[in-house]
């Protein structure tokens, strides 16, 4: 004789299989790599991994990021289009090393007399926010910075007037590069890992560079002397970037998560500039080194050579079409209101 099948149990089993396949997708992991030419001991690069980590955080562990310091992943000139093409999905570096493809972002490092990465962090933002540049619009902004105020330091020759630097060859690449030549050295361009070793081998008389770097990238074992010329001292913009088509792929609620870590981390990097300098202050007197102070008659003299930076500016920018006056007039009150 048959066993026949009960009516509810099959009825049961059907519910069963029917709640396998409608049951919801477990969550989705996403891996990203992130590019940095920051040395892993540098505190900016200490940060950036701590951000990978505060994303896998805060995701659950849905969003992994592998972090690539040093230049491992892309050299520092190339973090930008290797973020734009996805050799990395994340990049890290600075904006003036492709010198001329962000004109508009390029205004927050003119010689405006930064004194603080505080300062700059926050013109930097504000200037991205006011213009919304097309030049960056091929990624995904995660956030920018700027460290403090950029001044000369150099090897063997004190320069305590504008007469001393003269000649002078010295790194300077963007607009570090023009305010060495406005103030009539002899810019050599090259990125910041380059610079121990060209100043070591003589191939620079020094650098023009913020005072963190004396301790973060140990150039005060390198030189002598730092001028303190801070009425004419230039900021250098960093950028923090994703890859449109990975940001995109990303669900809408990681998106947010990550907006809000990044409004975090803005603040600590400006903090972190400012910390450093401090530090890079310390360490650059302990090895002997001197910092040259400017009277309130030499400063007025170094800031007036540089003035000229700032017209050439507006200038070559109205000729791209833009209102030139307009953004460096932006940047000089927000710098104001900061300061």
């Amino acid at each position: 004789m048959k066993r026949r099948t009960p009516f509810l149990a099959i009825l049961g089993a059907a519910f069963f299989l029917l709640s396998i396949h409608s049951a919801p997708a477990a969550a989705e992991d996403f891996k990203l790599t992130y590019s940095n030419f920051f040395p892993p001991t540098h505190v900016q690069s200490q940060l950036a991994e701590a951000w990978c980590k505060e994303v896998e955080s805060r995701t659950d562990g849905r969003v992994k990021v592998e972090y690539y310091p040093g230049q491992t992943l892309t050299k520092a000139a190339q973090v930008y289009d290797g973020v734009v093409t996805g050799m990395s999905d994340i990049g890290f570096s600075v904006l003036a090393y492709t010198r001329g493809r962000f004109p508009v972002m390029s205004a927050v490092d003119l010689p405006l007399g930064y004194q603080s990465g505080r300062a700059g962090t926050k013109v930097v933002n504000a200037v991205y926010e006011k213009f919304q540049p097309k030049e960056l619009m091929d990624t995904e902004v995660m956030y920018l910075h700027a460290h403090g105020p950029g001044l000369v330091h150099t090897k063997d020759k004190a320069v305590r007037k504008l007469e001393d630097i003269k000649g002078m060859k010295l790194r300077g690449h963007g607009t570090s590069a023009l305010v060495l030549e406005a103030l009539g050295a002899v810019p050599v361009p090259s990125p910041m890992p380059e610079t121990y070793q060209n100043i070591q081998k003589g191939v620079v008389q020094g650098s023009v560079y913020p005072l963190e770097a004396n301790k973060g990238w140990r150039l005060g074992e390198v030189t002598d002397y730092a001028t303190c010329a801070f009425s004419a001292a230039y900021t250098t913009s960093f950028f923090v970037v994703m890859n449109k088509d990975k940001w995109n792929a990303l669900p809408k609620d990681i998106q947010k998560i990550i907006r809000e870590i990044n409004d975090e981390w803005v603040v600590k990097h400006g903090e972190a500039w400012d910390t450093s300098d401090m530090i890079g202050i310390r360490y650059f007197l302990n090895q002997g080194n001197e910092m040259i102070g400017l009277d309130e008659k030499e400063a007025a003299r170094w800031k007036a050579a540089v003035a000229p930076i700032l017209d050439d500016y507006a200038r070559d920018m109205d000729k791209k079409g833009f209102n030139g006056q307009e953004i460096v007039d932006f940047t000089v009150k927000t710098l104001e209101s900061v300061q």
